[in-house]
C-alpha cells in the first residue's frame, strides 16, 4: 500500500527466510519464491520511490539462513530508503542485526499522523483514537461462484477501527475473514485489486 503524504510504502508478512527455513528442514521448497517476493518489492519501490518502507510485522520468518544473507546485499542497494519494522512474532533476530542493516525496531507500535501501526490487529492497545494498520492473520475473502465452485483471495480488509494488510508472501495461508456490512474489501486477484 503507497502512503502518498508520507512517501512510504506499507507491506505485512513478507516472511523472507521462510522457504529456507523449511529445506533447512527437509522440505523440498524451491528458493524461488523468496526471489519473486524480493523482485516484487523491488519493482513497487522503483515505480513508487518512496522515502519509507514500513513493515507491519514478520519481515523474517525464523532465524537467520541463506535467505537473510541475500536480504543484506538487496538492503545494502537500497542503503538510502528509511525501514521500520513493527515487529511481529516471527521476527526473533538479535537486535543487532536489524541495527546492521539499517533496520528502525518497533516493538509495539508506531505511531504516525493519525494512524497506528502494530503487527497483531489484537493487541492494538492505548491508540488514542487512531486508526489501526495490522497484519499478522494474512486475510482472505471468498468468493462464491453461481453453482457451488468458489475462490479465496488474498484481500485488504478495512474496518471502522482497524485494516489487516494482506500477508506480502505468496508462501502463506490465509483466513477467511467474517464480513460487517460497514466493511470494505479489496481481494488481490492477478495484477487487480478488486472490490467484493
Amino acid at each position: 500500500m503507497y502512503w502518498q503524504q508520507q512517501n512510504a510504502i506499507i507491506v505485512s508478512d513478507l516472511h523472507f527466510g521462510k522457504t529456507g527455513h523449511f529445506r533447512k528442514h527437509g522440505i523440498a521448497v524451491p528458493q524461488d519464491i523468496f526471489k519473486e517476493d524480493i523482485q516484487r518489492l523491488v519493482t513497487i519501490i522503483s515505480h513508487y520511490k518512496p522515502q519509507q518502507l514500513l513493515v507491519v510485522g514478520d519481515l523474517f520468518h525464523s532465524h537467520a539462513n541463506k535467505e537473510m544473507e541475500l536480504f543484506s546485499k538487496w538492503r545494502h542497494d537500497f542503503s538510502q530508503l528509511h525501514f521500520h519494522l513493527i515487529k511481529g512474532n516471527h521476527d526473533i533476530l538479535e537486535d543487532s542485526w536489524y541495527l546492521q542493516n539499517k533496520i528502525t525496531v518497533h516493538h509495539e507500535c508506531l505511531m504516525l499522523d493519525q494512524f497506528c501501526f502494530v503487527h497483531d490487529p489484537n493487541e492494538a492497545v492505548a491508540t488514542n483514537g487512531r486508526y489501526v494498520f495490522s497484519g499478522h492473520i494474512h486475510p482472505g475473502v471468498t468468493v462464491n461462484g453461481a453453482g457451488k465452485q468458489s475462490l479465496r483471495f488474498p484481500c485488504f480488509y478495512f474496518g471502522e477501527t482497524y485494516a489487516v494488510l494482506p500477508a506480502f508472501s505468496r508462501f502463506t495461508g490465509m483466513v477467511s475473514m467474517k464480513l460487517k456490512k460497514t466493511d470494505k474489501v479489496f481481494a488481490i486477484v492477478n495484477e487487480s485489486i478488486i472490490e467484493i
